[in-house]
């Protein structure tokens, strides 16, 4: 049997029987076609997740107070021996390789301007705050370099907060309170959005050291080191160290590494990924049940076919190759019905929610017809072995 025989003896096998063949490859495609839908979206999310976490910059490194050993997380002020404090950021602006060093602290507060009160986000940080974490400043002037024990009651307000109090009416050198204290207001920030559930433009920005008297806290939140690119990043944790353990007596406090943050969420977006590819994969296991359970029921109507071709020298080995060639070519079939019905799929449900993150790579493609393909060699194996054990007169008796 010559190999263009093979091929049309394979083609002409599976186009003889439309309907049957067309049932056999639709279970592939809509395996392939929900694998394909459901690991976009879940690569979608995944690569949305870490565009969202990174757009701050990934040369940063988050001091926080308390030792993380026992717990697994950073347990916060409870539990540390010594408060992470704004002098130990002043210590940290040393640190070989760093840019920029912000005290930060955070809470909740009522913030009353132009005779409207909202309650909203108080963030207490440095005036490294913008360049460490990519903001931009839309007017007016970020918080100035001012004695951190001591500065002046300034104020700079989220995209969302400035309109929410002023509306169309320019804040800067207005008077607003917070959390019951004076600030004048010296600038607004650009729209940021939200960022994982988090309104970053409704917010405002006043002085850590105001903020910590404001909270009544002791304690920073965290302390964030921005270093050069380029810089290697474990000296630069090694040079943190060592400044907080002579200034604090021992290790208190928790360093983590912007790549360690990714790591971790990577980690569990990657396994997202994988669980909704799973539900879709069962979808592709009942495709290929289908194709065992076609495959089979065809050994069984052309076993005289089968005799025929024996008795006219054909090996077993090609009467194997000619039903695995069959039930491979179904798969492929399907395999490629399914990835334009994946595709497509993803398309439309972008189109229809545009807030649903969606993404295909092209891997994701290619490996999902290989496992169409993949499904229909394993699911043939056993009705072509069936098929290349017929004796030639005992197929044609059959028959």
């Amino acid at each position: 049997m010559t190999a263009r025989d093979f091929l049309r003896l394979t083609r002409g096998s599976v186009f003889a029987h439309g309907l049957r063949s067309m049932l056999t490859t639709l279970g592939i495609a809509i395996g392939i076609g929900a694998v394909v839908l459901l690991t976009s979206i879940g690569e979608g999310i995944h690569r949305f997740v870490l565009e969202e976490f990174t757009q701050f910059g990934t040369t940063i490194v988050a001091i926080n107070p308390g030792k993380a050993t026992t717990f697994g997380g950073s347990i916060g002020a409870f539990g540390t021996v010594r408060p992470l404090s704004i002098e130990d950021a002043q210590a940290l602006e040393r640190t070989p390789y760093a840019r920029s060093v912000v005290a930060l602290t955070q809470g909740n507060a009522e913030v009353e301007g132009n005779q409207r009160t909202r309650r909203t986000t108080v963030y207490g940080v440095g005036p490294a705050f913008p360049e460490t974490f990519s903001f931009g400043v839309a007017a007016g002037l970020f918080l100035p370099e001012d004695d951190p024990r001591a500065p002046r009651a300034f104020a700079v307000l989220g995209a969302k907060l400035k309109d929410e109090l002023f509306g169309p009416l320019n804040p800067l050198g207005q008077r607003i309170r917070v959390g019951g204290e004076r600030y004048r207001v010296i600038g607004v920030m650009q729209a940021k959005g939200q960022v994982l559930g988090f309104d970053l433009d409704d917010t405002v920005y006043i002085p850590v050291n105001r903020a910590l008297e404001l909270f009544n806290r002791e304690s920073l939140m965290e302390i964030d080191v921005m270093y050069q690119d380029g810089a290697p990043v474990d000296e630069v944790v090694a040079a943190i160290r060592r400044i907080l353990i002579a200034r604090h007596g021992g290790e208190d406090f928790t360093i983590t590494t912007q790549q360690q943050m990714m790591d971790v969420l990577g980690s569990v977006l990657d396994v997202l990924t994988f669980a909704v590819g799973a539900l879709g994969g069962i979808s592709l296991l009942v495709g290929g049940v289908g194709i065992l359970t076609i495959m089979t029921i065809a050994v069984r109507e052309r076993t005289s076919e089968i005799g025929l071709l024996r008795s006219l020298g054909a090996r077993r080995g090609q009467v194997l190759g000619l039903f695995l060639g069959e039930a491979i070519l179904l798969s492929a079939i399907g395999g490629l019905a399914g990835l334009l019905l994946g595709i497509g799929g993803a398309f439309l449900l972008h189109a229809a929610v545009p807030a649903l993150p969606v993404h295909t790579p092209l891997n994701f493609v290619l490996i999902a017809e290989g496992v169409a393909v993949l499904v229909g060699l394993v699911a043939g194996v056993m009705p072509a072995r069936r098929a290349a054990r017929l004796e030639p007169l005992d197929a044609l008796r059959e028959g």
